[in-house]
């Protein structure tokens, strides 16, 4: 079975334009949940331009299904972009005090509009080392977002983490643009099978919706996807919970 996790960011963003807390990230945290989430991603990012430092500490340890955080582990404190908005503590700080069960480490910065590469572990694997093993220290699975480049999630296994997330969005263009969902899922066939290979749990996500995942469950190992815009747009259309549903039978038909 391929695990849903609901990204809740969008949701939060909606929240974010006005003031108060309407839509309320928590109710439809729990309504994704009731509609049969297997987990919540939150991507709390430094400047707070969607999940709050306030949403993470809100849901630390209150979750019945797997929390899972998102984000670039050497982010630092940062300043309250506003009144009555806490400072963001830094990535690590957050997660100590949260305790997600699974921790997805993101090479991104506050310049991207979102994520859109993962980590070059030649480059990022040294630093990386200690950060993985006080994650472990606090009883998080660790998870890195990568490419599917075979020698970089070989690379990712040496350095102990638990998962791959491979990044979606090249699979998810080239389907949309009309290319052969199967030649271009290929190369993460082979990087998922490289993961499996080597012990590695296998987790897969963005901009994946109902149109692409059918050509991507057949990626060997693959345990979770993580997905927050697709799901929210179609939720618009068609209702949150039924949305919830209709993803969750695209994965498990």
């Amino acid at each position: 079975m391929i695990a849903l996790s609901v990204n809740l960011n969008k949701i939060a963003l909606i929240r974010n334009s006005r003031e108060g807390n309407f839509p309320d990230v928590q109710a439809f945290a729990q309504l994704a949940i009731a509609a049969g989430a297997e987990g919540i991603t939150v991507h709390p990012r430094p400047d707070q331009r969607h999940i709050r430092v306030s949403d993470v500490e809100q849901f630390a340890g209150q979750l019945p299904v797997e929390f899972n955080i998102e984000g670039n582990p050497f982010a630092g404190p940062m300043p309250s972009p506003r009144a009555g908005i806490s400072a963001y503590p830094g990535f690590m700080s957050l997660v100590e005090h949260a305790r997600p069960q699974q921790c997805t480490l993101v090479p991104d910065n506050n310049s991207q509009l979102t994520s859109d590469h993962g980590f070059d572990l030649a480059a990022d694997g040294a630093r990386l080392k200690p950060v993985i093993q006080q994650l472990r220290d606090w009883g998080c699975r660790i998870s890195l977002f990568m490419d599917p480049d075979s020698e970089q999630i070989r690379r990712a296994a040496d350095l102990g983490a638990d998962r791959i997330e491979l990044y979606t969005g090249p699979f998810a263009a080239a389907c949309h643009q009309g290319h052969s969902p199967e030649a271009i899922g290929t190369r993460y066939r082979e990087a998922a099978q490289t993961a499996v290979d080597l012990g590695l749990g296998v987790n897969a996500g963005h901009d994946l919706n109902l149109v692409n995942i059918p050509h991507m469950r057949d990626w060997p190992g693959l345990l979770e996807v993580s997905i927050g815009h697709a799901l929210t747009v179609d939720a618009l259309l068609n209702g949150f919970s039924h949305t919830i549903q209709a993803y969750r039978q695209a994965l498990n038909p």
